[in-house]
């Protein structure tokens, strides 16, 4: 399945430690930018860093309970493989990002098992990195 790249745009009100963030600790190669913005590679898809003054989004986070975690909405994130998704695990503990969800399988044994973790990046943006072992449990019922 080839799939076409995204664009999502985010708002930060730190431009310059968001984009130490995404550069240094996800390790995103940087596009285009400016001092209001940057462009990032995110797994093949566009990423922007907008400057936009502090929201209430960005303080206070709204969940929804999904197995047994109180998930922070709205978030973001991508698919990796298994392998990719231990390696950013093992990165994020090594710079000590706080999770809002630790690294764990969620649905275990169950269809649309899945590898997650949850973390804020340094403006309050919630991001969810997942995987499956098997990507056919993708869109499992």
């Amino acid at each position: 399945m080839s799939l076409q790249p995204f664009h999502l745009a985010i708002p930060v009100y730190d431009v310059p430690l968001a984009r130490q963030f995404y550069r240094e600790v996800l390790e995103l190669e940087e596009g285009r930018s400016c001092d209001e913005w940057v462009d990032f590679n995110f797994y093949g898809h566009q990423l922007v860093i907008h400057h936009h003054s502090k929201t209430t989004d960005q303080d206070e986070k709204e969940t929804n309970p999904v197995d047994g975690h109180d998930v922070p909405v709205p978030h973001f994130g991508i698919v990796l493989t298994w392998e990719q998704w231990e390696e950013l695990a093992m990165r994020l503990k090594k710079h000590n990002v706080k999770f809002v969800i630790e690294p764990y399988i969620r649905f275990k044994g169950l269809a649309g098992e899945q590898a997650t973790l949850f973390f804020l990046d340094p403006c309050g943006n919630a991001l969810e990195f997942k995987a499956f072992k098997d990507m056919s449990q993708l869109f499992a019922k």
